[in-house]
């Protein structure tokens, strides 16, 4: 009799099969550039949407969750919009680097819950289920070396930055902020560490997405390479065919006028705007 079904009569629980390493697609770009909007249109078009969380094929991460507990001090500056959330130190590295290497492993990891209203950490994590295709998106995801050579594709929504700011804006206003605070926040903490930590990392990506979500070419082919992905049509998807390093493509996505054959993989998440700071 086959192994499983002879321990199966023995009452023994058979041992759960190991579930294949996952495509892990970084995905960053500036505040309010669509990182967001751009992975929820992708699994929408997946149709993984209409999946229950345990059987989907396609998850989303996002950088904010792993926030750093603050400090009383810390907090208190938060409610006044004194405190830099845009900064590499507000975010737990160590955390976040040992959950993607749990999941790029195959294994199911919980995931830390942020309250943006209160600025703390909660009790309750989300349980995130081994998948063929996880996508880790965030203002700095390509900032930590260790972190970013994890990523298998690496993504970058380039978007106007005063459709960022005006995006910005509206959303915490949304949110009962006072229009002096948001604006003063923006010019003491957001714009200067987009330019210092952020911006810079744009050179690391695979592929450059201009406009975000109202670039259909782009999110259309990156679809299509994710589904290849699913349907098992790419079998050496890994960086680093030779030495760790695969090839780099530092393009942007093609202009509605260009060919459909340019080679573009890549795939972006979408968490409610309303309650994420970035």
């Amino acid at each position: 009799r086959p192994l499983s079904t002879a321990m199966a009569s023995a009452g023994v629980a058979e041992p759960e099969r190991p579930h294949p390493k996952p495509f892990l697609i970084g995905v960053s770009g500036g505040t309010a550039s669509g990182k967001s909007t751009v992975c929820e249109k992708i699994m929408e078009l997946l149709g993984q949407n209409e999946v229950e969380r345990r059987q989907r094929k396609v998850h989303i991460l996002s950088q904010d969750s792993f926030y750093k507990v603050l400090t009383a001090e810390q907090q208190a500056k938060a409610l006044k919009g004194q405190y830099n959330f845009d900064h590499p130190d507000a975010f737990d590295n160590d955390l976040m680097h040992t959950t993607l290497k749990n999941i790029v492993e195959g294994k199911t990891v919980e995931v830390p819950t942020y309250d943006f209203v209160t600025h703390s950490r909660l009790a309750e994590t989300t349980v995130v289920y081994p998948a063929d295709v996880v996508l880790f998106e965030g203002i700095l995801v390509f900032y930590n070396q260790d972190i970013r050579d994890m990523f298998h594709l690496r993504l970058f929504v380039d978007t106007d930055s005063d459709v960022r700011l005006s995006r910005r804006v509206l959303r915490d206003m949304k949110r009962g902020r006072d229009l002096e605070q948001i604006l003063t926040q923006y010019t003491t903490f957001v714009k200067p560490a987009f330019e210092e930590f952020c911006l810079p990392t744009k050179k690391y990506a695979d592929v450059i997405i201009p406009r975000g979500v109202d670039n259909m070419v782009a999110i259309n082919l990156i679809v299509q390479h994710i589904q290849d992905i699913l349907n098992g049509d790419i079998c050496k998807w890994q960086r680093g065919a030779v030495n760790g390093h695969s090839r780099t493509y530092k393009r942007p996505f093609p202009e509605q006028t260009e060919s459909s054959s340019v080679l573009a993989a890549g795939k972006r998440s979408h968490l409610e705007s309303s309650s994420r700071p970035h």
